[in-house]
């Protein structure tokens, strides 16, 4: 989700300098440069970059190796190439399968001779239980018989070797049927292989998409290894996004599941966008010694006006106040010269306003959030519209002006830059 904002954000609470010249203070004609005290909203924020990344991106390998034949088409019936739309099952690239079909013919002609060789080898187990029957008979009559006249001792040892010849080749029999039918299965498997690689040769779409990244061209080889080749890159969907924002570990303790973020990007410097923690990734990355943390941001793109990979200059909302008088930061910090020094307890702090009849008046004030630019105050006294002073601008009371006042007024000294970390809008 996104928003048309100004360049004044939170117009109600960022006060542009206004000079109250030759208002006189009771000190010597004094002039004072005061700022309204005001309405409006004060945010603390942690400030951090990221990258835009797809929630749901799906890296298409091969598993086969082969040429590249051609590519399949996609929802405009287009050929497939960058940024095309995709529906599952839809056939991106074919690889060459003339040798994977080969296979597949060979594996099918393994499979026909295992179950040739099965039926012969149960037509063998039918011949030996035939005659392991009539070597049984023929053994049954010597045993009735016995060794005798009628019978001599080597007949009745061949009627013996006879039967026990017999039942061994039944047994024979049967394992070369088992061993047949476990040819049947492997080279069943092999047929299965072979079809599965064939079909391998055929990539489609594993999910609804829009193809990121097209990494093979026609005419190039894939070689399919221990990993797969990489083919294309397929976003499930573009309309929810991520963030990746690096955090530095001394700002990520004030980032929890479910804050509210806000980010802008390059590529539309007038917009901003909204978005939420989603989670804090504990695998901690150290590079030259600064340790940050991984935090993810879902946000909304509905229009598709984001694209992957944009860098998202991030704020995370720690903390706000809305509906408070608000102030610049360098109100509570200006003191007059010669100032006493006036108690005020945990949280307060002290203005000075002019009232109506120029007079410099101190103010304790409770500060309800401060984020260095502008605070949210409330006391007894303080109301919308009155004048807060912020410095002097006459003769040698200018030396009394903080000397961070003094370099953002005097075009002659230099800005030194405020660290970026934590600021408001």
């Amino acid at each position: 989700m996104f928003r048309r904002v100004s360049l004044c954000v939170f117009g109600a609470s960022l006060v542009v300098l206004s000079g109250c010249f030759g208002e006189g203070g009771g000190q010597g004609g004094t002039a004072y440069v005061t700022e309204p005290v005001r309405t409006g909203s004060v945010v603390m924020t942690i400030a951090a970059t990221g990258t835009i990344e797809p929630v749901e991106l799906v890296d298409v390998g091969a598993q086969v190796s082969g040429q590249i034949l051609s590519f399949g088409e996609d929802t405009d019936g287009q050929e497939i190439d960058y940024c095309s739309v995709v529906t599952n099952g839809m056939v991106l690239a074919r690889i060459d399968d003339v040798t994977y079909l080969a296979d597949l013919n060979v594996a099918k002609a393994t499979l026909g001779r295992a179950k040739a060789e099965v039926v012969a080898a149960k037509a063998q187990l039918t011949q030996a239980e035939a005659e392991l029957r009539n070597a049984s008979r023929s053994w049954e009559r010597a045993t009735r018989i016995g060794v005798g006249d009628a019978l001599s001792q080597s007949a009745y040892d061949d009627y013996q070797a006879e039967f026990e010849v017999a039942s061994a080749g039944v047994e024979v029999a049967t394992s070369q049927v088992l061993q047949a039918e476990a040819q049947v299965v492997e080279a069943q498997a092999g047929v299965e292989k072979a079809e599965r690689n064939l079909g391998y040769c055929t990539i489609s779409s594993p999910v609804n998409g829009v193809v990121i990244d097209r990494r093979v061209n026609l005419g190039q080889t894939v070689v399919s290894s221990m990993s797969a080749s990489s083919l294309f890159l397929v976003a499930e969907d573009l309309s929810r996004l991520q963030i990746w924002v690096s955090v530095n570990e001394a700002d990520i303790g004030g980032i929890k599941a479910g804050m509210p973020v806000s980010y802008t990007v390059d590529a539309f410097p007038d917009m901003t966008f909204t978005g939420v923690v989603r989670r804090v990734r504990l695998n901690a990355v150290m590079t030259s010694n600064v340790v940050t943390y991984t935090v993810e941001v879902d946000t909304e793109n509905f229009d598709n006006m984001l694209l992957p990979y944009l860098t998202a200059n991030v704020q995370f909302e720690v903390s706000r106040a809305d509906g408070a008088l608000t102030v610049p930061s360098r109100v509570l910090r200006w003191r007059p010269s010669g100032a006493g020094r006036i108690a005020a307890g945990e949280g307060e702090g002290m203005i000075y306003v002019l009232d109506d009849s120029g007079a410099l008046t101190p103010r304790i004030v409770k500060v309800l959030l401060d984020n260095g630019r502008m605070a949210a105050v409330e006391g007894e006294g303080i109301r919308e519209g009155m004048k807060a002073v912020a410095g002097v601008v006459s003769g040698a009371a200018a030396a009394e002006k903080p000397a961070e006042d003094e370099g953002e007024n005097n075009p002659f000294m230099p800005n030194m830059p405020k660290p970026p970390r934590r600021g408001g809008h």
